[in-house]
């Protein structure tokens, strides 16, 4: 129950408008697909554990059939696991098959203080899932995006950007004792520098880029909580912060507001947090950095080819 929390206020329709949104068979993402499937959005839910997103699918078409409501949308379930580069193209390829037009992609998909863990490709599993997988996914469906313009690519954060560091000797942990709470801030830190990056090569193709801290919410995402500190810290944290923590409706909101605000849609490469502008961290804004990161990204994942222009 936060306190306080911005409200997207906009109800955009998206009727004939296609939706991609990544590890959302719950918590925020799951809100966020059933307000978008209200709003008759094609809704695709690219997630790891297909059983359980197609379970969700079914709850969400459920219970807003409860409410009659009318003109709803579609929603699809794909497999994607982000922490494999190979399911991260077999997903891709699908996609491009299936979808003309993606007008709106939200990388939602997560993981957070995970105690060390090599992804199948060889990353650490927070930078290859929050990061690398996401942006080999972006590069992918790209050419498809920026051919259904306009069209707007948004990537969920976290205040922990503001602690993150990139470190580009040692991305992967292999050099220095693994820190999970460290490990988090540098994936996020580069979700922000991500973005802002794609933002400045998109240039004048009419797609919007957009970075989002969602809030302090209690979700499946602080599952490793008691593994990392202690046992009972995961409830600790819930019961102290109880005042503070989002509901899932109050933290898919900044996602909502950057995916159907009219006014959002003349702005790209910002921070948003509440439902509006912030100034993220002064790394996060550095352009050297964000060239730099989005360089080795393209050379850890195999982005060889020019994304903005062509499939690979």
């Amino acid at each position: 129950m936060g306190l306080s929390s911005g409200k997207c206020v906009a109800t955009t329709r998206l009727d004939n408008k296609t939706v991609i949104i990544t590890g959302c068979n719950t918590g925020i993402g799951k809100v966020t697909v059933r307000e978008l499937y209200k709003l008759g959005a094609r809704v695709v839910m690219a997630c790891r554990d297909v059983k359980k997103a197609e379970e969700a699918a079914e709850d969400i078409k459920s219970t807003v059939a409860t409410q009659e409501t009318k003109d709803l949308g579609e929603v699809v379930v794909q497999k994607l696991d982000l922490s494999s580069l190979t399911s991260v193209r077999e997903c891709a390829k699908k996609l491009l098959e299936t979808e003309s037009h993606i007008d709106i992609l939200i990388n939602n998909a997560g993981v957070m203080m995970c105690p060390y863990t090599p992804t199948e490709d060889g990353f650490e599993m927070q930078f290859g899932t929050n990061h690398l997988g996401h942006f080999l996914f972006t590069c992918l469906l790209l050419p498809r995006i920026i051919s259904s313009a306009p069209s707007r690519i948004i990537t969920l954060s976290s205040v922990a950007h503001a602690r993150g560091k990139i470190d580009f000797d040692d991305l992967n942990w292999q050099k220095r004792p693994y820190s999970p709470m460290a490990a988090y801030g540098q994936s996020k830190l580069a979700n922000v520098l991500f973005s802002k990056e794609l933002a400045r090569r998109l240039g004048d193709k009419r797609v919007t880029t957009y970075a989002v801290h969602p809030g302090v919410i209690r979700t499946e995402l602080g599952r490793h909580m008691d593994s990392v500190y202690f046992k009972g810290s995961r409830q600790l944290a819930a019961t102290l912060g109880y005042f503070f923590y989002k509901t899932l409706d109050q933290g898919a909101q900044t996602t909502l507001h950057c995916a159907l605000d009219p006014d959002v849609g003349s702005q790209t490469g910002l921070y948003y947090s509440d439902c509006a502008t912030k100034e993220p961290s002064a790394t996060a804004q550095d352009e050297e950095v964000a060239r730099k990161l989005w360089e080795e990204s393209a050379r850890l994942t195999g982005v060889d080819w020019d994304p903005f222009t062509q499939t690979q």
